[in-house]
């Protein structure tokens, strides 16, 4: 078979195709991310995949659940991506409720960021809904955990749960603020 001009041709790896469980979808929280993207994540009843227990898998965004056709309810198919990350695979639609109704995200936030309450919004050409208020306190926790993560200053005992507390006490809103 020879060589390629990186690795030999012969040396093929086989991969098995990830376990495919299938489980309730409880309900659908949404997650403030740094930049103010709402990501919707699948709360569901838990289940044995690949060797971890899975309750939670991210839906990315509103496009993705519209796709899928996602309802809460609904029977799903997860599966670990990568055999790492859960992710919802598909929906089981012979075992969907007939009152299930389809989930619309700003809908279900009433145009408000789950957080602070401030408006949200979808930029045109992008697929991301935003909170545009920047002293969200969601977002600021997240920016003082990435600030301080292993990449960034390596802050240790600054985690989740600390930055949180200065953020709620009002000490720190900005990782500036920590200095």
């Amino acid at each position: 078979l020879g060589f390629t001009s990186r690795a030999p041709r012969w040396a093929a790896a086989f991969k098995y195709p990830p376990e495919q469980k299938e489980t309730e979808l409880k309900e659908i929280t949404i997650q403030v991310g740094r930049t103010g993207v709402l990501t919707p994540v699948a709360e569901l009843k838990p289940v044995f995949v690949s060797g971890t227990t899975v309750s939670r898998a991210t839906l990315h965004n509103q496009e993705e659940i519209e796709r899928k056709d996602i309802r809460l309810g609904d029977t799903v198919v997860i599966e670990k991506a990568g055999e790492i990350i859960p992710s919802v695979v598909k929906v089981v639609t012979g075992k969907r409720k007939p009152d299930a109704i389809p989930y619309h995200l700003p809908t279900v936030l009433n145009h408000q960021c789950p957080s602070c309450h401030g408006p949200i919004e979808q930029q045109s050409g992008f697929v991301a809904w935003r909170c545009v208020n920047f002293a969200c306190p969601a977002q600021a926790v997240t920016r003082i955990t990435h600030f301080a993560a292993r990449k960034g200053l390596d802050l240790d005992g600054l985690g989740d749960s600390v930055a949180i507390k200065l953020v709620d006490t009002g000490l720190a809103s900005s990782p500036l603020e920590l200095f």
